[in-house]
């Protein structure tokens, strides 16, 4: 049993953390807030930005997965220091530092997005993410610390709340068969990665050492547009098919100024307003693994949302 370190309980580092829980590995969960206990889980709170205290909290373990993310308008303020701890973190321990990533970096592309394409983002965000791969890979190639990156493209799924955009703005709407209204394009083909998969590729990749000093995409499915994405939960939840519209581009930018949130996607907004699409292929031939069917996708993001609510009632 080796001890792995889950930088961050977001959907991401809650779905990894509890993975390798199951899979019987001591798994310690460092982030700011205090949790409830949780079996197989030790929870330290801490700032992850304070590399003394990450570094103390950390040794001994045989994997660091940073899974943590400042908001988005926080980012060119918190990102430097969190990454500049993380990695001192990762050299003074040893252990091998497993990296959440997205695709903003590549910027607006023509055609599937693959790993082997430059980080030409120009947008604040994007250069943001081609700054903090360039500073793992140096790091990794200088032999200092041993690093891999995982990249995914949307998240939904269980756990999935906030911030998808198939999540709390879509799947509680569909269970009370009503309409939704969807960014960008609502038939504009999309690559929607699915939660659990993204955990299952993160453990992988830390077990695989022929995928260290590179970065990844979690296995994906076929690109799906919103407005077939809806229908797949509206399928899956026995409801009838609801309609599906376009968020007013006026009323976003109107909502921009008050939400900082709605601000920050500005940058991102080309990937939904044209065909984005994740090639995922070389991460499925090495790793073997292969993505959730999505009729399974959408059958368990309604069985957790429908539990989620009755909890809550």
């Amino acid at each position: 049993m080796s001890l792995h370190v889950v930088i961050g309980f977001g959907p991401a580092g809650a779905a990894t953390a509890r993975l390798l829980a199951r899979q019987g590995e001591r798994v310690r969960v460092i982030g700011r807030s205090p949790r409830e206990s949780e079996p197989g889980l030790e929870h330290v709170v801490l700032d992850a930005a304070d590399h003394a205290a990450l570094t103390s909290a950390a040794k001994g373990a045989t994997a660091i997965y940073s899974c943590a993310s400042p908001p988005y308008h926080q980012w060119a303020d918190d990102w430097p220091p969190l990454a500049d701890s993380i990695c001192t973190t990762a050299e003074a321990t040893g252990a091998l530092l497993v990296s959440l990533g997205n695709l903003y970096g590549y910027g607006p592309v023509d055609g599937p997005l693959t790993e082997n394409l430059p980080l030409a983002a120009t947008g604040p965000k994007g250069r943001m993410r081609a700054r903090l791969w360039d500073q793992l890979h140096t790091l990794h190639a200088e032999g200092r610390i041993r690093a891999v990156e995982v990249r995914a493209s949307d998240f939904f799924g269980p756990g999935v709340t906030d911030g998808g955009h198939l999540a709390s703005r879509v799947v509680p709407l569909v269970l009370k068969g009503r309409k939704v209204q969807v960014m960008g394009d609502p038939d504009a083909p999309h690559s929607w990665t699915y939660l659990p998969d993204v955990a299952r590729t993160l453990v992988a990749v830390a077990k695989e050492e022929k995928a260290w000093g590179k970065a990844w995409h979690v296995p994906t499915g076929e690109p799906r547009s919103a407005r077939v994405m809806v229908a797949l939960l509206c399928e899956a939840a026995g409801v009838a098919p609801v309609g599906v519209q376009r968020l007013s581009p006026v009323l976003l930018r109107v909502g921009a100024v008050v939400s900082p949130l709605l601000r920050e996607l500005a940058e991102v907004r080309y990937q939904f307003d044209r065909p984005f699409v994740v090639d995922s292929q070389a991460a499925q031939h090495l790793l073997g693994l292969r993505p959730t069917p999505e009729k399974d996708q959408a059958a368990e993001t309604v069985t957790w949302w429908r539990e989620r609510a009755a909890t809550e009632r």
